[in-house]
């Protein structure tokens, strides 16, 4: 029986940035720890990002738009880039959902390594893809 007053989703009853928090601590194993190091990284890339929980449980990074996703799997942590495609990659760190026009990803598998300087600047780099999508309408330039 439900308690008066309880919300049936709990996730609207906590931040997002507490709610990634605490799935970072549910995993508790190399998952959480990796996803743990992601986080840390694109919050180093952007102090300014917004941490977002959605789909029913997908940490979700943005400014002015979705940067990437933190799913954790079985045997991979996967960082899906919404508009990876067009982003440079020259360190090749993209290595899933290379098929696609929009999305790319970032499959981490236990012990694998991220160079943390090119995931850096992937992150900026969908940043700044995000800031010059954005509506000239919704920009406001100074006189």
């Amino acid at each position: 029986m439900k308690k008066p007053g309880a919300s049936e989703d709990p996730s609207k009853e906590k931040p997002a940035s507490a709610l990634i928090s605490q799935r970072i601590a549910e995993l508790g194993d190399w998952r959480g720890a990796t996803l743990k190091r992601m986080r840390k990284l694109i919050k180093e890339a952007d102090p300014d990002v917004i941490e977002e929980w959605k789909w029913r449980g997908t940490p979700v990074w943005s400014h002015d738009g979705i940067i990437c996703t933190g799913e954790s799997y079985k045997k991979v942590v996967k960082l899906t880039f919404a508009k990876g495609a067009p982003l440079a990659d020259p360190t090749r760190l993209f290595n899933s959902s290379l098929d696609g026009n929009v999305r790319r990803a970032i499959d981490i598998h236990e012990g694998g390594d991220v160079d943390e300087s090119a995931f850096k600047a992937l992150v900026r780099e969908a940043i700044a893809l995000n800031g010059s999508t954005k509506s000239k309408s919704s920009k406001k330039t100074k006189s």
